[in-house]
């Protein structure tokens, strides 16, 4: 026999349920529903000032004028506070205003010569950021996806920061790989023996770039290519060799890169790559 009753909890008037059940001897056992129960106690985890401001970062990011002034340092180059207010579309006066909040934060850093003052990206972390977020918009909704701020030159080869991007840094990534002179995983990189002869005969002092306190390698996710090249301090000091030898060149005003007729001969014999017929009348009429 089942019998049920209500009790008013903490002056609340919210009913609790009580079953009798019998035991089959005549006899009976109070039992309590959950409602009468004490509730579980709820822990809510909130940002502490000791942990990252994303919040804060994403907000400055997100600024349509100041994601261009960092879209277009993403190249390692230093620009005035009136080259950025131009990309940005603002006024000097917004511009300065925005560039202030941006090294507030440290994504950016000044340096200054003479009467001038120079602008450029905090650091390489910086950097990865801004290409990692350009690789998530490029598959998103096509209103946000990000536009090329050049013809197709910029697809073919261009800075990534201080390493070489797009189709080359793919291709050149794929023949290091191939040849078994790196090893990369998801987030990491390893350097072999077979590549540590290579990149010494190539010209690539491997004992200063170890003393440094960069990454040593890793890949990048291309957001043109959607395929990783190759980051990290090795791959800076690859494309500092190649511009050295004359294999590539800055264009001015763009992050794309000129390969001469020296650099496509090169890169051939040095790692086997040659790029598909239909990248070479803009890496011919670059030169």
């Amino acid at each position: 026999m089942l019998e049920a009753g209500t009790a008013t909890v903490n002056g609340t008037g919210l009913g609790r349920l009580r079953v009798r059940r019998d035991r089959g001897d005549g006899s009976v056992v109070p039992e309590t529903s959950l409602l009468a129960r004490p509730p579980h106690a709820v822990y809510v985890c909130t940002m502490s000032e000791a942990q990252p401001a994303v919040a804060e970062i994403a907000a400055l990011v997100g600024n349509p004028a100041r994601a261009n002034m960092l879209m277009v340092l993403i190249d390692g180059r230093a620009l005035t506070a009136t080259e950025l207010a131009y990309v940005a579309g603002v006024s000097p006066q917004t511009a300065s205003e925005h560039l202030a909040k941006l090294r507030e934060a440290n994504l950016i850093s000044l340096t200054r010569q003479g009467r001038h003052s120079y602008f450029r990206l905090g650091s390489a972390k910086v950097a990865r950021m801004i290409e990692g977020i350009m690789v998530v918009a490029a598959d998103g909704p096509r209103r946000y996806r990000p536009r090329w701020n050049g013809d197709d030159q910029l697809r073919t080869a261009r800075t990534c920061y201080d390493h070489i991007a797009g189709r080359l840094g793919v291709a050149l990534t794929d023949a290091l790989v191939s040849r078994k002179h790196i090893v990369l995983t998801e987030d990491s990189g390893m350097l072999t023996r077979a590549g540590e002869r290579w990149f010494s005969k190539f010209g690539v002092t491997l004992d200063d770039i170890r003393r440094g306190r960069r990454t040593f390698c890793r890949p990048c996710l291309d957001w043109s290519e959607r395929r990783p090249h190759l980051a990290g301090a090795l791959a800076t000091a690859f494309a500092d060799r190649c511009f050295e030898l004359g294999w590539i060149a800055r264009i001015r005003d763009s992050r794309a890169l000129k390969i001469s007729a020296k650099g496509e001969a090169g890169f051939k014999e040095a790692l086997g790559v040659t790029l598909d017929a239909g990248d070479l009348p803009e890496l011919h009429a670059a030169e």
